[in-house]
């Protein structure tokens, strides 16, 4: 009898024991790690500057400052247009213009002077739709002692509203040297605001 007992007893320990073992695991199957992959592309570089290439042309409104020898100074309002082309070189822009003012500024000592033209060149960083540049060039003033050529230099900028349109602001200072002979020299300073139309 106590060999059943001891039979029956082990018995039920082995079935115990065999139960817990498929009852439970330590070893959990490994999960696979995920499939590689394609690695990211990094995003693009952030482009400062706008699109300023192409050509332009407008109208300009502002004022001038004259002074001259002999107290032949004078200021008075001026206005006219301008036509260009600029090159955009990422963040550099080298471009070109032509404008022209027409003036009606008295000079004390009973001279004026009646229009100026301009021949420029204009170097300018890119802001996006900001320009800021510098500008130098030749200058022809009509006057009533007749007209010279003298250069000019001066900073501006422009801004685009939109792809067509741009306004802006230039600072020029000129200097003339014995207007046709008259032995007077003029430093003029003029102040525009300006309006383009970009195709």
């Amino acid at each position: 009898m106590k060999t059943v007992i001891i039979s029956a007893g082990l018995a039920g320990l082995l079935s115990f024991g065999t139960g817990a073992a498929f009852a439970g695991s330590l070893d959990q199957p490994i999960a696979s790690p995920p499939p590689p992959t394609a690695p990211v592309a990094p995003p693009a570089p952030v482009q400062l500057g706008g699109d300023w290439t192409g050509g332009y042309a407008g109208v300009q409104l502002g004022y001038g400052d004259i002074s001259g020898t002999g107290g032949a100074d004078g200021d008075d309002i001026l206005g006219g247009v301008h036509a260009g082309y600029d090159y955009d070189f990422g963040t550099f822009v080298l471009g070109g213009e032509v404008d022209y003012d027409s003036a009606d500024i008295d000079l004390t000592g009973g001279a004026s002077v009646d229009s100026v033209a301009r021949l420029k060149l204009r170097a300018g960083y890119d802001f996006g739709r900001f320009l800021g540049y510098a500008t130098a060039g030749v200058a022809d003033v009509d006057t009533s002692l007749g007209s010279e050529s003298g250069e000019f230099y001066g900073l501006g900028v422009a801004y685009q509203i939109s792809d067509r349109y741009r306004v802006g602001a230039e600072v020029l200072e000129h200097e003339f040297d014995n207007i046709n002979g008259s032995g007077v020299d003029a430093d003029a300073t003029t102040l525009t605001i300006r309006g383009s139309i970009s195709f």
